[in-house]
């Protein structure tokens, strides 16, 4: 098979003989130098690649041409070798050999501020550094090393950083440029290493090709710019033209008729931000998000990233993915504030993208970076630990932060504002709280960062708008009881009937209530069941349904006694108030005003696996129940008699007085009437 004639001497010259050979396609590359040949070493394992050194002219790249059987030739030399370019071009004249161009993207994006000047070529700039002072580092390599070293006020000033060839060092020393002035070093080159040798060589100056990002163009500019080090760019003198790699990849598919593109995956990087600052950034993150192509999320976190990226203000899922799916980047960076895994969007916008694509939209790999959390951060200012503290959220969305207060010496908690600052002080204030201390961070990590020590009285007064995380301390808690039960005087009552409290504590237990349960609480009088359930999770939505008015005072009294946001009032007569609601897993009906059986007929098919438990007190109810119960598709049915009787004083002794006996009906629906 005809063989493929690669001009190398660049990584993506490399890369393109590496492709070429694992898929079975001899080629030769041409290179330059020894160093060249060096770098082009055949991989253990690669066969098919011929690697020919030393420079060529014109006519000697045509005898060689004519010597080799070439399908076609793929010039992949530096953007700057233009007259290697017009020879190569010179030389198949005539040959009706394919020539492609593979041209690389140097169009780096990087800012254009008064210390980041450009000139059109190397001469332009030794002309312009005359007017400078201090040390000069060269990093535009040696062949042009003359057009710098002859003029007389620069040559003592100058730092070359070249390629540890013999030919390069050679050409230092033809130039005057030797000792300590010479950095033979191969890159590529971190960020911190080129501000290593800034450092160093106490360097005033850098100046440098626009190579793009293979040829490590970004990193110098980054290092200059977080040294305040004035930089020189000379711009790509190559025109228009040329062909991306995946384009030259096509064409050779097209005449080899072998697949090369394997269409590469988008690696996308969700990086936990901290409190914000660079300085809290994990090693791994910020590899990433140097790494990256362009870097994605909202405004605060971008404004902190001082590398030369495209920033796109986006933080919502909806927004996010569009745009992922038309960028042409292969590596993006999601930025997310504090711990990926707390509190954080991370989670859904990883569902989201990984539904995208399973089915197809996408073709996307994501890893994910964790960072400092805004709670570990304050706990290690505070000199105190967190691993005994609840904690709790209320940025973006509801808890009980008053229970949580109220059963723990320590509640952490992540609040949106200074407005959730200022709704925690006046909380605490109702609830007879006020020896509660608070401890907030302020935009922890910035500039402006601050611990304040507050009473919930001074948390009303906040007016600083701004990132808020607080401890609140509550030397008096209360033990925390590991069962529910909350006795009958705990409840505003009135004169509305209450489920009594023994009662109410084993229908509790029969409800079998989950973490994520979504209650509904039919006829719930004061709210005492809906109360007791909403209180075993912050997780579990309660709906206390009540058409009685004075009965549904006293339950919003009683929820915000309790400060349960998790339960909401709604007012009404069932089975018509139950419509809107979402879909039930538990059920606790207390009252039915008659209505049984449209209740259950509309329960059913708002979940056909819900779990009921209903209370009667009068036979007839129990008959109604029951007999409802084989028309139903139910199982696992169950009806116990509860009789409780209580010891009351009567002189010196004490006489047992009964209570009304209650009957506790529990039942699963079941669809179709199977266990699924």
């Amino acid at each position: 098979m005809k063989q493929i004639l690669i001009y190398s001497g660049t990584t993506e010259g490399r890369r393109l003989a590496e492709v070429l050979c694992r898929n079975g396609i001899s080629c030769t590359a041409c290179v330059a130098t020894e160093y060249g040949e060096m770098v082009m070493e055949r991989p253990e394992g690669l066969e098919g690649l011929t690697v020919r050194q030393g420079r060529m002219t014109a006519m000697e790249m045509k005898a060689f041409l004519t010597q080799g059987d070439y399908l076609a030739v793929v010039d992949a030399t530096h953007p700057f070798a233009t007259v290697v370019s017009e020879n190569i071009r010179d030389s198949m004249a005539g040959s009706g050999i394919p020539y492609l161009r593979l041209k690389r993207d140097t169009k780096s994006r990087y800012s254009h501020e008064k210390n980041i000047s450009c000139y059109p070529t190397s001469q332009a700039c030794a002309e312009a550094l005359k007017e400078t002072a201090g040390n000069i580092l060269l990093t535009t390599g040696s062949k042009e090393l003359a057009v710098y070293s002859r003029i007389a006020e620069l040559k003592g000033r100058l730092y070359v950083r070249v390629l540890p060839g013999l030919e390069s060092i050679s050409l230092c020393y033809e130039n005057g440029i030797t000792g300590k002035q010479i950095i033979a070093m191969q890159g590529p080159f971190s960020v911190e290493m080129n501000e290593a040798i800034l450092k160093q060589f106490d360097i005033s100056c850098l100046v440098t090709k626009e190579s793009g990002s293979t040829g490590g163009f970004l990193e110098k500019i980054q290092a200059a710019e977080r040294n305040r080090i004035k930089v020189m760019v000379i711009g790509n003198p190559e025109g228009a033209g040329g062909l991306t790699d995946n384009d030259v990849y096509r064409e050779l598919e097209k005449l080899t008729g072998k697949a090369l593109i394997e269409e590469e995956k988008m690696q996308i990087s969700f990086i936990g931000m901290g409190m914000g600052s660079l300085k809290l950034l994990t090693r791994e993150a910020e590899e990433k998000l140097k790494e990256a192509d362009f870097i994605i999320g909202a405004r605060r976190l971008l404004e902190g990233i001082p590398w030369q990226k495209e920033k796109v203000p986006y933080y919502l899922a909806q927004d996010i993915i569009p745009y992922l799916k038309e960028s042409k980047g292969k590596r993006a960076a999601i930025l997310f504030s504090g711990d990926t895994g707390f509190y954080s969007g991370a989670e859904k916008l990883y569902e989201a993208l990984k539904n995208e694509t399973e089915e197809g939209g996408l073709r996307a790999e994501v890893s994910i970076y964790p960072g400092i959390s805004s709670v570990a951060y304050l706990a290690a200012r505070l000199h105190t630990s967190w691993q005994e503290a609840e904690i709790v959220s209320i940025h973006g969305r509801a808890a009980n932060v008053l229970e949580a207060v109220r059963k723990n010496k320590k509640t952490f908690l992540l609040v949106s504002g200074v407005a959730d600052m200022r709704a925690i002080g006046n909380m605490l204030l109702k609830a007879g709280m006020e020896e509660v201390g608070i401890s907030a961070g302020y935009q922890l990590s910035y500039p402006e960062g601050k611990i304040l020590t507050l009473t919930p009285g001074e948390c009303l007064t906040l007016k600083e708008e701004g990132l808020y995380v607080c401890l609140l301390e509550n030397e008096r808690a209360e033990r925390r009881r590991l069962t529910h039960g909350l006795p009958d005087e705990a409840f505003l009552r009135g004169k509305v009937p209450m489920t009594k409290e023994e009662v109410r504590e084993v229908s509790v237990c029969k409800l079998g209530l989950t973490k994520e349960a979504v209650l509904y609480d039919v006829g719930s009088g004061t709210g005492s069941i809906a109360v007791e359930c909403a209180r075993l999770s912050d997780g579990i939505q309660v709906f206390a349904v009540e058409k009685k008015e004075e009965a549904a005072e006293l339950i919003e009294e009683n929820r915000l006694r309790y400060g349960l946001s998790n339960l909401t009032l709604v007012r009404g007569e069932a089975p018509e108030a139950l419509k809107g609601l979402p879909a039930p897993t538990h059920v606790f009906i207390g009252g039915s005003s008659g209505n049984m059986k449209e209740i259950l007929a509309v329960l059913y098919p708002k979940n056909p696996k819900a779990r009921i438990v209903i209370n009667a007190i009068t036979l007839e109810t129990v008959s109604e129940v029951t007999g409802l119960l084989k028309t139903l598709p139910v199982e696992k049915e169950e009806v116990i008699q509860l009789q409780v009787s209580r010891a009351k004083a009567a002189g010196g002794y004490h006489l047992m007085q009964a209570e009304n006996p209650v009957y506790i009906l529990s039942f699963f629906f079941t669809k179709d009437g199977k266990d699924e």
